[in-house]
């Protein structure tokens, strides 16, 4: 793909996600306020439970499949054996578990404080989420992200419109929600397969597959995943134990706080992570033709713009937790504000982890990344009960901040150990990685900290929230983009970029 036509597409993702986030905010804090902290933990709850049984059963195939699409285009095969068997395999099997722990009461001990019918309520958004997720894959390892993101946005848009009905009825509880995702679900669902089909990769062909072909297929993703199945089921086991001891040591009302910094983190994220599929694609096309210098290239020339982007809005939002908490959930989450601090730094070392990790499947060298992902989990896990359970059981009792803090912390390590396996492999300088990730940070923190400062000192303005809040995000962007536009090498941007930015923007995409 040429350089100025994945540009065109990053860009157009850009826009398209800078909307996102805003009708995102909208929708999420219509939800917060609905449902309260305890009815949202009890949401962020169950599903965590059952997305990491999803990515239990997932066992890192459906990074795989991406991988071997973007590779294999015309190969509709793939497509037949993963989402129709194996996808289909996964959920009747998921659906098996929770009858297993229905039948035998064992749900009260797995999921404590859980009812019933919202369990399986969140059985069916685990598998209808998990469909999705494929499909997203296709679409972009057809190259067709950018359709994809212009139909997210009228999801966004009905999305936005629907939760805001619910809430001024008051009408917002967890029936009501679940109900409202399996809504979205469907409608970007046959969105997605629409857009295929346009594209010329119509899922209305032949899904029969000779058993010579699925032992084939089989065996190619054995290969390809084994090395993977021992540490996805660590993830999601550490995943499924570090909210099972929140739940238990600290109850609905500490499990909402958490889900609630959560939440605001995965806003700062959306900027960036339908980004990230683009470069991913091109790393899998470019080992493909074994060309490790172009891997090397895109490295250099995506990593540091895409994290430089996220820690501008999470930086931001690091310093402004308390407004962004009040605006988001109002006074009931006040409790919540230290796990916003520490949560808005969660994006900014995620998106780190989706590049490195990237890199990792695109070479196949999944052991290695195996192998780190097990050691880090495993201590992780022991930081999470030491940091969560009470005092009377060996533990500090932090609730949501301690959990906060660890997921914070491990991530760091994690991505920077996989970071300096893979400057290695695409010889590149690794302390110049880890050097600009601390001055990003530290750069963004002050100036957000000044910008703040000036407007509640400086102007007087600290019962003036809003007033603030605006002011202040206004005189960060600018200083922010005065730094860009005299250093924007430090912030993975070249003069082109500067010109073709305020192009797209000011005279649209040509």
């Amino acid at each position: 793909m040429g350089a100025s036509v994945l540009k065109k597409r990053y860009f157009a993702k850009l826009s398209a996600n800078l909307t996102g986030v805003s009708v995102g905010l909208i929708s999420q804090a219509a939800i917060m306020r609905g449902l309260g902290p305890r009815t949202y933990g009890d949401f962020g709850f169950l599903s965590n439970f059952f997305g990491q049984i999803t990515g239990l059963f997932d066992m890192g195939t459906s990074t795989g499949f991406y991988t071997k699409l973007s590779q294999r285009q015309s190969e509709f095969g793939l497509i037949s054996f993963y989402l129709g068997l194996y996808a289909g395999f996964a959920s009747t099997m998921l659906l098996v578990f929770l009858a297993a722990i229905h039948l035998t009461g064992l749900y009260q001990i797995v999921l404590p404080g859980q009812g019933l019918f919202f369990i399986y309520l969140a059985a069916i958004w685990a598998i209808l989420n998990f469909g999705i997720e494929i499909l997203n894959k296709m679409a972009d390892a057809y190259g067709m992200t950018v359709s994809t993101e212009i139909a997210r946005m009228v999801q966004r848009a009905l999305g936005l419109a629907v939760i805001v009905v619910l809430f001024l009825l008051s009408r917002l509880s967890l029936t009501t929600l679940f109900l409202y995702h399996y809504s979205l679900f469907a409608f970007i669902g046959v969105a997605i397969v629409y857009i295929l089909g346009r594209g010329g990769h119509s899922l209305r062909r032949s899904w029969r597959l000779t058993i010579p072909r699925i032992k084939a297929y089989s065996k190619e993703f054995y290969v390809y995943c084994h090395p993977l199945v021992i540490a996805s089921a660590v993830a999601s086991i550490v995943g499924i134990l570090d909210r099972w001891m929140l739940q238990e040591f600290g109850g609905s009302a500490q499990q909402g706080y958490f889900t609630f910094a959560y939440k605001i983190g995965a806003v700062y994220f959306m900027v960036s992570s339908a980004m990230i599929p683009l470069v991913m694609r091109e790393f899998a096309i470019a080992f493909s033709n074994s060309d490790l210098t172009k891997m090397a290239a895109l490295f250099r020339r995506h990593v540091p713009l895409f994290y430089s982007i996220t820690a501008y809005i999470a930086c931001f939002g690091v310093v402004e937790a308390d407004n962004v908490a009040l605006f988001m959930g109002g006074g009931q989450y006040f409790r919540a504000i230290v796990p916003v601090v520490i949560m808005s730094i969660f994006p900014v070392y995620q998106v780190l982890w989706q590049f490195n990790a990237s890199v990792f499947y695109a070479t196949g060298r999944t052991r290695l990344y195996r192998n780190i992902g097990i050691i880090n989990n495993i201590v992780g896990l022991l930081v999470s009960y030491i940091l969560m359970a009470p005092s009377n059981r060996l533990g500090m009792g932090f609730g949501a901040t301690g959990l906060a803090i660890k997921m914070v912390v491990f991530t760091i390590i994690a991505v920077n150990v996989r970071f300096y396996f893979n400057a290695r492999l695409l010889n590149l300088d690794f302390l110049r990685y880890v050097i600009h990730q601390v001055l990003v940070v530290v750069c963004f923190l002050s100036i957000a900290a000044v910008s703040r400062l000036a407007m509640d000192r400086g102007l007087g303005l600290s019962e003036r929230v809003v007033t603030s809040f605006i002011l202040a995000g206004t005189f960060y962007t600018g200083v922010v983009m005065i730094l860009v536009f005299f250093c924007p090498s430090r912030f993975g941007l070249n003069r082109e970029d500067l010109h073709f930015i305020s192009s797209y923007f000011t005279k649209g995409q040509r």
